[in-house]
């Protein structure tokens, strides 16, 4: 475990630090399709991803979902941080999309290695900083953007985040991603197919120049 820790978590160097990580953490292992966290639920522990996706989104009362941010390998989630801090249950819902490997963390140790490491009090800030920006950054797209530019932003995300130019998912995921109906993103995926931006198949596209 400590040779994945810093190979992911490079920041997390102190070799007290590690050691702790080693005994007192575990592994959890979810595939794709499945929920890491609902909401609703009690958070007892915070994940630091090794590997895979999951997808952050927030739910209003009649059930639509907005995305918040996407996590990969060398993440951890600032909600999560949030409510094993404050004892909250989860007011977010965390979707496994790529099959994921998480190190899971107590609250016990969270807060004991906040007052003994550097590293460690580092490593959660800079997380929460970044978690911040992404939702920064989604309120102003929202607010500012037109759909389309939305969409293109949304595709160039996806292809960085995977390290694919082939995406898969349907229309609809991609509406419910950025809050919009299907037959908005469908056209807006024609128009860059006749544009030669992407290539469309069942469930299917291929980033060409966007």
């Amino acid at each position: 475990m400590i040779d994945i820790i810093k190979k992911k978590f490079p920041i997390l160097i102190e070799p007290s630090l590690l050691v702790e990580i080693e005994r007192y953490c575990t592994t959890k292992k979810l595939k794709a399709g499945n929920n890491f966290i609902e909401i609703g639920d009690e958070v007892i522990a915070m994940p630091l991803l090794i590997e895979g996706v999951i997808k952050v989104v927030r739910e209003d009362n009649a059930g639509n979902e907005i995305l918040l941010y996407y996590l990969n390998g060398g993440d951890t989630c600032a909600s999560t941080l949030s409510c094993c801090m404050e004892r909250a249950t989860s007011e977010v819902r965390a979707t496994v999309i790529e099959n994921t490997t998480a190190i899971m963390v107590p609250i016990r140790c969270m807060e004991d290695w906040m007052k003994k490491y550097s590293g460690w009090r580092s490593f959660i800030m800079q997380s929460y900083r970044l978690r911040f920006e992404e939702l920064l950054h989604t309120i102003d797209s929202i607010a500012f953007k037109k759909m389309d530019e939305r969409l293109v932003e949304y595709l160039i995300q996806l292809s960085e985040e995977r390290n694919t130019h082939i995406l898969l998912g349907t229309h609809q995921e991609i509406a419910d991603d950025l809050h919009t109906s299907r037959e908005v993103v469908s056209r807006l995926l024609k128009q860059l197919e006749k544009l030669g931006k992407i290539r469309l198949s069942r469930n299917k596209i291929e980033v060409v120049e966007l």
